[in-house]
């Protein structure tokens, strides 16, 4: 019995270190979090379950806390990520279920060494991509909390982008919205300082207006390295016709971390350094060295490696 103590010790250290770190107000996450923004307008946010300005409250599984999930709050606090992600973002809407916890919960589940994920919710129900542009206040946002989220650690492993649906409504604005796209993946890798950030669009599954096909059509079309479209379309919609049900968005959130970690990210065995890949520093967006492994995200040419 004696020498059975030092281990039940040290069994209530560990489990008060994981009670005061996966608390539900934490105010820090380990360092090493991998971080995803998460933006757009109202799908993104999320609507599902919302009817008549009214969330079910109902949370799919696939859609629950998980404590590896953390999110950054309207104050840049991080906590434990929970369904409405946007409930304080897209605070002028009622928010649902939206694609981003089933997207985490999913790259937890299929990469065993993705480890904590930290989300940053940005979308804004109701705006066209002329509101994200630089110098407004969205992008303004987007880039102050996406600087936030690395404080401490971690790093930024890709923006999840749906947004589009108020583009529909007025021809001009679907005929610019290919080189307004083109042109606002190139701002945020510039102010952020990470020329391949990878990102993941999504084509509309929806709109607001007549000009559907041709947002749809410059979302498909858009031709930068390390751009990913997802197609949205045939996913089951809300009563509105504009908002995907909670089904579509966990649907969704599925399709966009299998798509990420297809197109993104490649595990290698432990090297000693970045050098020892002899690996083109131009094409690789980042190198992360852990205890077990080397993950490589390029977001495109993987022929570099070998």
């Amino acid at each position: 019995m004696p020498g059975q103590l030092p281990r039940f010790f040290f069994l209530l250290l560990s489990l008060s270190s994981i009670t005061i770190l996966y608390g539900s107000q934490p105010q820090s996450i380990p360092d090493g979090k991998n971080v995803f923004i998460l933006a757009g307008q109202s799908n993104m946010a999320g609507r599902g379950g919302v009817v008549n300005e009214h969330w079910d409250g109902v949370v799919p599984r696939e859609s629950r806390p998980n404590p590896l999930i953390f999110r950054l709050n309207a104050r840049l606090q991080w906590e434990q990520a929970r369904e409405p992600l946007h409930a304080d973002i897209d605070h002028c809407k009622t928010n649902g279920i939206g694609p981003g916890m089933a997207f985490a919960n999913q790259m937890i589940s299929d990469d065993k060494w993705m480890g904590v994920v930290g989300l940053v919710p940005c979308a804004i129900g109701g705006t066209n991509i002329s509101r994200w542009r630089r110098g407004g206040d969205l992008y303004r946002d987007l880039v102050l909390r996406a600087q936030e989220s690395t404080r401490g650690g971690g790093g930024i492993r890709g923006l999840v982008w749906y947004q589009g649906e108020s583009d529909t409504r007025v021809e001009v604005d679907a005929d610019s919205y290919g080189w307004k796209m083109e042109k606002l993946i190139r701002n945020l890798r510039f102010d952020l300082n990470f020329p391949t950030l990878p990102v993941i669009q999504v084509a509309l599954a929806s709109g607001e207006g007549l000009y559907i096909e041709k947002v749809r059509e410059a979302q498909l079309g858009v031709d930068l390295p390390g751009v990913i479209t997802i197609d949205a379309k045939g996913l089951p919609l809300e009563e509105d016709k504009l908002h995907l049900t909670t089904e579509s968005q966990v649907k969704l959130g599925k399709m966009l971390a299998d798509a990420y970690l297809k197109h993104f990210t490649i595990f290698l065995p432990i090297l000693s350094s970045p050098d020892a890949l002899n690996v083109d520093k131009s094409s690789a967006s980042q190198l992360i060295w852990t205890p077990s492994l080397a993950i490589l995200s390029l977001g495109w040419n993987y022929s570099a490696l070998f």
